[in-house]
């Protein structure tokens, strides 16, 4: 199987890409630069892909944008935190549309963000959007893929939750802290977190690609979302620290602005009720079992 990334580089990309590799995939990675080796295929946000006359590929994965979580949210952080997906999406999905042999599938990013901040409401793939910055994003996100909709491809919206590895993402963020024992709860703590294993993103990007039918919205969640104050006291456990130094909610909003408010304080309870209805079968579905795996703990 011939597999085409962008995002390549970055966190689920780079695990992705490794994963085929090793089971003798070929994986062919979309840049931004100069294509400097033949497994190279170059891009932008505007044109697409600048050459598809020769490109030939069984499935393709979209993972690119601006990062969402680095940096206070400024009116141009948002903007290209929006166009980035939007903008870039559309372009790539039309470049896909123009390709004389069109792969067969787009498993396209999206994230949890789509549902807003919900409270304790189960939230299933064919809940309502909610109204905050980060769920505007995520419903521009999954209809600039319409282009490759309309050309015959069958598109997977996957979207993803926190994302737990200890490579990068929320959890390289909090380790510092908590391994020096002042790690705690974010706000009232009350918040639920629906988590997942970077292991688990890799497969259910996997199942995106090899499931015949499956399109659509998917949601990438463990089944078994936590409340922030459920994973501050399993995080501390598995690191043998105590977490009795809480950031309150205003100091979360002080230090960091919107994006406290739409990703550290807010509750969004997803199921992945697709992938269970599908078959997928979770590699790390148990909290604990996954933070004692990334950071390499023992039980």
């Amino acid at each position: 199987m011939n597999v085409l990334i962008s995002g390549a580089s970055g966190l689920v990309g780079s695990a992705l890409a490794a994963e085929l590799k090793k089971e003798g995939h070929q994986v062919l990675r979309l840049v931004r630069s100069t294509p400097k080796s033949s497994d190279e295929v170059q891009w932008d946000t505007e044109r697409g892909i600048h050459d598809v006359s020769s490109l030939a590929v069984d499935a393709v994965v979209h993972l690119a944008g601006e990062s969402i979580a680095e940096g206070r949210w400024s009116a141009a952080k948002k903007q290209r935190i929006l166009e980035s997906r939007r903008q870039g999406t559309r372009a790539l999905c039309e470049s896909l549309a123009k390709m004389t042999s069109k792969p067969k599938v787009l498993v396209s990013a999206s994230a949890i963000g789509y549902y807003g901040d919900r409270g304790n409401e189960a939230l299933t793939e064919s809940s309502t959007s909610g109204s905050n910055f980060v769920a505007e994003v995520c419903r521009e996100w999954e209809a600039a893929t319409q282009p490759a909709v309309d050309a015959g491809l069958r598109v997977v919206n996957v979207r993803i939750g926190v994302v737990l590895a200890a490579e990068g993402g929320a959890l390289k963020k909090m380790l510092l802290p908590f391994q020096m024992g002042a790690g705690g709860k974010l706000g009232s703590g009350d918040q639920v977190m629906s988590w997942v294993a970077l292991q688990d993103v890799v497969g259910i990007l996997r199942h995106g690609i090899e499931t015949e039918g499956l399109a659509g919205p998917v949601n990438a969640t463990s089944p078994n979302a936590v409340s922030n104050l459920e994973y501050t006291q399993t995080l501390g456990r598995v690191l043998g620290r105590p977490t009795i130094f809480p950031m309150p909610a205003f100091a979360a909003r002080l230090a960091f602005g919107q994006m406290a408010d739409e990703l550290l304080l807010a509750s969004s309870d997803v199921k992945p009720k697709v992938l269970q209805d599908t078959g997928y079968t979770f590699r790390q579905p148990e909290l604990e079992d996954c933070l004692r795996s990334v950071l390499n703990k023992p039980s």
